[in-house]
């Protein structure tokens, strides 16, 4: 799979475009800046939207061609991000560091899917917010009309309202639905699919 990532992110051109997520863009610019990790984060196009809004960045992504190229777009538009090369196992931040977690096109299999959600739960404050899109468990039906969709085509490592009900249990739903969108990302999301959509907030744990 690494080796995978690392051939898509060699092209001269970025994989999914320079600008950002359409809904990552319209979510966070509703927020007030703080801290934010964006996972597996590729070529950067989120996070260096999100420093250019004045969040303090943080990213990571096991790719080394992602994270040379996430730099070289980061100092393209004058900003800073901090990107680790690492998988999600590797992380040593403290509990309750971020105010958002971002999750754009992140497809953990079923089999660590719930783990890992909760594993990057950890880091979120109280209040906090995670920001998703992925691809749906209805996507494979525009994928096969349209290969240039793009996305897994393993049903495992697609979504559905109830995985993601299920994966962030108490957390306060401001959007959990499926869509029907439009992609336009570079070269390897381009069509019409489904998507599920979610912010999710982190309820504060009230003690006695």
């Amino acid at each position: 799979m690494k080796a995978f990532w690392e051939e898509r992110y060699s092209e001269q051109t970025y994989a999914y475009g320079k600008e950002p997520n359409v809904y990552f863009k319209q979510i966070i610019e509703t927020l007030t800046p703080g801290k934010i990790l964006l996972a597996a984060e590729g070529e950067g196009r989120n996070a260096v939207f999100a420093a250019s809004l004045g969040w303090e960045v943080y990213a990571y992504d096991f790719s080394e061609m992602a994270h040379k190229k996430a730099m070289q777009l980061a100092s393209e538009k004058g900003v800073t991000i901090h990107y680790q090369i690492a998988s999600l196992n590797d992380l040593e931040f403290p509990e309750n560091f971020f105010d958002v977690i971002g999750l754009i096109y992140v497809h953990f299999p079923d089999s660590i899917r719930t783990q890992n959600h909760q594993k990057l739960a950890k880091f979120l404050k109280n209040d906090g917010y995670f920001i998703l899109e992925a691809f749906s468990l209805n996507h494979p039906k525009y994928q096969q009309k349209n290969p240039s969709v793009g996305g897994p085509k393993m049903e495992s490592q697609l979504y559905t309202k109830e995985h993601l009900k299920k994966d962030f249990k108490g957390y306060s739903f401001l959007t959990l639905k499926e869509e029907e969108i439009n992609l336009a990302e570079g070269n390897y999301h381009n069509g019409t699919t489904t998507v599920m959509r979610m912010v999710s907030k982190k309820i504060s744990q009230k003690r006695d």
